[in-house]
């Protein structure tokens, strides 16, 4: 189904992403463009493939200190040892 309504945060050709939600949760790519429907967008993976996701499903990429984050620590924090 094609719908006109836009849905999600505002996403620019370049812009690193990360699928905040559905079951490929966690993929990085770079946002490509929006697809006919505007609420799916082409996303390029960090393997190279091109594939379609919901727009809503994407979020914007944490800065460069948070990208060799522990996946079991969260975001901005500092483990402890």
């Amino acid at each position: 189904m094609m719908t006109n309504g836009h849905v999600g945060a505002a996403f620019r050709e370049g812009d690193e992403v990360v699928l905040a939600k559905g079951s490929y949760q966690g993929t990085l790519g770079v946002f490509v463009r929006l697809k006919e429907d505007v609420n799916w967008a082409d996303i390029m993976e960090r393997n190279g493939n091109v594939r379609s996701h919901p727009v809503a499903w994407l979020d914007h990429r944490q800065a460069d200190g948070d990208r060799n984050q522990d996946p079991g620590q969260p975001a901005g924090t500092t483990p402890v040892i």
